[in-house]
Formats: structure tokens, sequence, C-alpha cells
């Protein structure tokens, strides 16, 4: 089946290869004139299939996505640079290799069942079977913006862009949360729950090594060399896919099951470069979480907040009071006689600094920014386990990075986002 799909497919290749040319073309102009729109970029990709006979080929939607991709790596230098990262601001580079070319609303066709997908171009690429969960019935032909082929390590990809309103309503549980992440455990809450990290990259490390090894065996140039590699990278595809999905499910559990959610908001990026534990940082995929908790928060209308990650681990989660600890501390004991897990208490005041940070109204039970059945609720809860005075605490920094969901105080956060839905294309 799959010798099938790589055969009947390099047509498709062969536009993902030439979708480089646009891409870097449109990369050398802008360096070369500073200053153009868009448009003359379009422009630019016009005159580059009159001059190359095989880029005509690529489909005109296509050529213009691929400039679009330049673009937005420009975008995001001036944005970093804006922004005043630390460290490298990401100037575009020129690209050797590509696995992926992206149409628009043109270039391809649904059949009337809408299971198999044609693309009409001048490579020819056929006619592809669509292998997957989603269903296409459920949205009209003008609704799919894009369809994007991807090649990787064990197939080809249809990554279809769909312009849909999603909402999720669900029953107010009444119920808050604070989220301390950790590599013991992926995290532990303010309730004193923990949820086990898998650790998907270690566990896979002794097949990773022998399959690295039939690699550096084998003669370079050879095919016995690349169905090594083909091997090698679809062990690593279902390593990344594996954290992918406990990310996700972990993520929704969290948000479904509370109204509330404050998490820290880690730099994950100064963290990996402590050597002894970037390879666990890494596999723990800690940002993956955050961004599937604030993509959740949005669908189902819950209140989803990043937090500073300072002092959290050192102030005691019933005092206030600091308790200075080294990494190797793993348990919070204060003068006050709070025996606490290390991670348990920088939970607590995580939830704590969440609350303060979404600019509750602590002196009137009436706006708590929650969902109005569960607003006395809540906020009895929070009392019963810091006390009023903990929560009136002023001292709390102002946030970097990732924020509070915009809506903090309506009773109900609507989503009109972009679905991306992955179909596997086999034939």
């Amino acid at each position: 089946m799959m010798r099938k799909c790589q055969v009947r497919f390099l047509g498709g290749r062969d536009a993902a290869t030439y979708a480089l040319l646009p891409d870097n073309k449109t990369l050398r102009h802008w360096i070369d004139n500073q200053g153009i729109k868009l448009v003359d970029l379009y422009k630019q990709c016009a005159l580059m299939a009159k001059e190359f006979e095989w880029a005509g080929k690529l489909n005109s939607t296509a050529r213009q996505a691929s400039a679009e991709r330049a673009i937005f790596a420009i975008q995001r230098f001036f944005a970093n640079c804006q922004a005043k990262k630390p460290g490298k601001k990401g100037f575009p580079q020129f690209k050797k290799h590509t696995r992926a070319v992206e149409y628009k609303q043109s270039g391809w066709a649904l059949s009337h069942d809408k299971r198999c997908l044609t693309f009409k171009d001048g490579f020819a690429a056929g006619k592809f079977k669509l292998i997957g969960s989603r269903d296409l019935h459920f949205y009209a032909p003008d609704e799919i913006k894009r369809i994007r082929v991807v090649r990787r390590a064990d197939g080809y990809y249809a990554q279809i862009c769909i312009n849909v309103e999603r909402k999720e309503e669900l029953v107010p549980t009444g119920k808050v949360i604070g989220i301390d992440v950790g590599l013991n455990h992926f995290y532990t809450d303010s309730d004193g729950e923990t949820v086990p990290n898998p650790r998907y990259l270690r566990k896979s490390e002794k097949a990773l090594k022998r399959l690295q090894k039939r690699v550096s065996r084998k003669k370079k140039g050879s095919k016995n060399r690349k169905k090594a590699i083909n091997k090698l990278g679809r062990k690593h595809l279902k390593v990344s896919r594996q954290r992918k999905d406990f990310a996700i499910k972990t993520a929704l559990c969290a948000v479904k099951s509370n109204d509330f959610v404050a998490y820290e908001n880690l730099q994950v990026r100064n963290m990996v470069k402590n050597h002894k534990l970037a390879k666990s940082i890494s596999d723990a995929a800690w940002s993956q979480f955050a961004q599937w908790l604030e993509y959740f928060g949005k669908v189902y209308g819950k209140t989803v907040i990043a937090i500073p990650p300072q002092y959290t681990s050192q102030e005691c989660s019933n005092c206030g009071n600091q308790v200075k600890k080294t990494l190797s501390t793993r348990t919070h004991i204060c003068g006050c006689g709070t025996i606490l897990d290390r991670d348990h208490n920088a939970a607590r005041n995580i939830l704590v600094k969440g609350f303060k940070q979404a600019k509750i109204n602590l002196n009137t039970v009436g706006h708590t920014g929650i969902h109005a059945g569960g607003q006395t609720e809540l906020y009895s809860l929070v009392v019963a386990s810091f006390g009023a005075n903990r929560l009136a605490d002023p001292r709390i920094p102002s946030p970097s990075g990732r924020g509070v969901s915009k809506n903090i105080t309506s009773s109900l956060l609507t989503c009109s986002d972009n679905l991306r839905a992955a179909v596997n294309v086999r034939v």
C-alpha cells in the first residue's frame, strides 16, 4: 500500500520541491527591495511562472501560498525585533528542502462523496483516497479554505483548513484548579492530585539507539540506508505523536473538569539551557500542554490564565511568607505549621495568583468572572482553602507572554477560529 502511494505521488513530491522556488525567490526579492508589499510579491510569483516553464506547472495559488510563508517569516522576524526578544531574532533563511505544498481554493477538487481528493495542476499527481477520523460531509465546499499536502515518515497527509465557528457549552462544575508542571509528575494540582509523567522519549531511547546504529552501519547513498532512515523517522514520529496525544487529552480533561484553570507561564526556552534537564524538559512538552489549555479554554468557555512563575515554589500557600528552598528540597515546611509537598504548595500559590491576576472582585461575591451559576461556590471554595486575607495580598508581578483570556468577565467565551483536520492520504 505504501509503495503504491509513493509511486503515484511522485507528482506531489515534485510540486513540494518546486514550491521552494517561490519561497526563496520571494525572500530574495524582499532582501533586494525592502519595503515592498504582498501584492508586489504576488506579481513576482506570476513572473516566475513565465520565466521557468516547470514552475508554471504549479498552481498559481500554490505559488502564492509559498510566497506567503516567506512573508510570515519576515513578519515574525520584525515582531521579535520589536518585542526585543533575547538571542537570535530569526532572520528568514533560504530553504534547501521542503515536505509540503499548499493550495488555496483552486488546484484541487473533492469527489461527490468527499472521500477522494484530486489535484488538477500541471504535475498531475492524480486521485487519492482520504482516510481519517474527520467527516468532511459536515462542511460545505466553500468552507474549505486551504489544503496542504505534507509528507511524513509514514506517508502523505492532507491538512484541510476549514473556516468554522466552534463553540461548546458545558454545565459549570463549580471547581477551580491551579496547575504546577514538573518532571517527577507531569503536573500537580492545587487539590494535591498528580498526573504521572509518561516520559515517552526516555522509554523509547533504547529502540532509537538501536535504529540509529543501523543507519550508521549502512553505506551512504544506498537504498538500505534510506530504509533505515525511514524506520528511524517513523519511530521519532511515533514518540512525537504520543507526546501530542497525551498533552491534548490531559489539557481537555483539566478544562472540562474545572471552570477556572491557572498555570505557570514558564520560559521553557531558558530552562532547557540546563543540559542536565534539557532532555527531560523537552520530553515533558510543557509548552504544548499550555497551548492546548488555552485553546480548549476558548472553545469551552472556561477561564484559563497563565501567571508568572516567580516565587510560586518559595512562598507559603497558607501565610504568604517566603521559605527558600533548593531544587532538591521536595517538601515545603513553614514556620506557620504548613507541611506540604513542594509542587502541591506551588499549585496552591498558582491558583491564588490566578484569581488575583484575573482581577476578580474578592470583596463582592456577585462578580467573580466565572460562569454565573458557580460564582458563589467558587468564591467559597477559594476562601475556605486560602482565606480572604491571603487572596487579597496585592503582591503579584505583571504577566509576560501568555496572558489572561480576553473575555474574563463574560459568562461564556466564544471561539471563531480555523479548525485544522488532518486526514491521511492513502491510495
